[in-house]
């Protein structure tokens, strides 16, 4: 299956093939402010999965956890379209907004709990992380269809919860 993001105007546009390794919601304060919304949702594809196009400025930032990110945005709309974030180099994230697709997968996790507006649920299960966690700590075999894991535990320190929404 082949997928198109793009930016508002459609001169920045990421194409996909076949579905996203994972899909996760995000409740960095970062993130609150690319989106301009409570949470953004991002998508994240295999390097070889994606073919971008069109003019792009970067903006590089630090993320909540310490690691970098470059965020491509269109020069003329201003919209983020994706991104290289440094705690999956195998990756290239594209917020999920941008497909306008409602066939997306939706997220089967939630990071950045400790900044998540109290009145922002989901109604299915997703594992959920006070913080970033390491791409090693997602279950990337399981998937992409929202069910929880089963297994609660604490990874690399991070304290990661079941949730039941």
């Amino acid at each position: 299956m082949t997928r198109i993001a793009h930016c508002c105007c459609g001169s920045l546009r990421a194409e996909t093939t076949g579905e996203p390794a994972f899909v996760g919601a995000c409740h960095c304060t970062e993130c609150q402010r690319r989106t301009g919304s409570p949470f953004g949702v991002s998508t994240y594809f295999l390097k070889e999965q994606v073919r971008t196009d069109g003019p792009s400025k970067v903006y590089v930032r630090g993320s909540d956890a310490g690691r970098k990110i470059e965020i491509h945005f269109c020069p003329d709309c201003g919209s983020s379209v994706f991104w290289h974030a440094e705690f999956g180099p195998g990756f290239i994230g594209i917020a999920l907004g941008a497909f306008a697709d409602p066939s997306m997968p939706r997220p089967t996790f939630s990071v950045w709990e400790t900044t998540r507006h109290p009145w922002v649920t989901f109604d299915h299960q997703l594992d959920r992380f006070t913080v970033q966690p390491k791409t090693d700590d997602l279950d990337l075999e399981r998937p992409n269809h929202g069910a929880a894991n089963v297994n609660d535990k604490s990874l690399s320190g991070q304290t990661r919860d079941r949730a039941n929404a």
